[in-house]
């Protein structure tokens, strides 16, 4: 799906005679890249994975789900969406700036060890704010954690995407209709691999929380 959305806006900006147009060669370059390399690689990973032993939890699971209480109002899914994208959204933010003004506007980006940092402080928040909307989801006895704390870390980029709206008036480029479908597309894009990046992370930070905790459970 990326691919093919990065292909139509590649032929809108090769129509528009941009010079930022990736060429038709480089693109069966691209092409011969992911079924020649990325597509064996998939079945090569698939293949030892499945050799690979589960995930064991420490403690049995019953077969009959349990009855959910009803949850306060502050665990619904739009209040954890809400505050969970926006504690790692604003670690990051002064720094999303630059980055944006290096791609769109042609500025040198040299700090790359602020950048670094920044991403650390990044990846610490957003494990932090899911592992904490976990525990408290647990409190209510609500055990529908795990596409929870995807969601509630991956919402990161959703404020990133919602960003890309109020830098969009900040550019000096025509607003024909060709500018806005190349440049939102390329930053929903953007935004779909920085979900899928923060959401692994939120899942990954839930299951050792999860793991940890019900480790330390003895039963007799």
């Amino acid at each position: 799906v990326a691919f093919v959305i990065f292909f139509v806006m590649n032929v809108i900006a090769l129509t528009q005679g941009s010079s930022d147009a990736v060429p038709f060669t480089t693109m069966l370059i691209l092409l011969v890249l992911w079924f020649g390399i990325s597509t064996p690689l998939v079945f090569f990973g698939a293949y030892f994975g499945y050799k690979q032993e589960a995930i064991e939890f420490p403690v049995n699971t019953s077969n009959i789900p349990r009855e959910i209480p009803d949850q306060p109002w502050f665990m619904g899914i739009p209040f954890t969406l809400l505050v969970g994208g926006i504690l790692p959204f604003g670690a990051c933010f002064v720094e999303l700036y630059f980055i944006l003004s290096s791609v769109w506007m042609d500025q040198y980006y040299y700090v790359f060890g602020f950048l670094l940092l920044v991403f650390i402080i990044l990846v610490v928040t957003c494990a932090e704010i899911t592992v904490l909307f976990c525990y408290f989801q647990l409190c209510g006895e609500n055990y529908h954690w795990w596409w929870r704390s995807f969601c509630t870390a991956g919402s990161t980029a959703l404020y990133v995407f919602f960003y890309s709206f109020v830098y969009f008036k900040q550019l000096e480029a025509s607003k024909t209709a060709a500018t806005y479908v190349l440049y939102f597309g390329y930053m929903g894009l953007a935004s779909l691999a920085l979900f899928l990046m923060t959401g692994y992370l939120g899942v990954a930070s839930s299951l050792w929380f999860n793991k940890t905790i019900f480790a330390s459970i003895k039963i007799d």
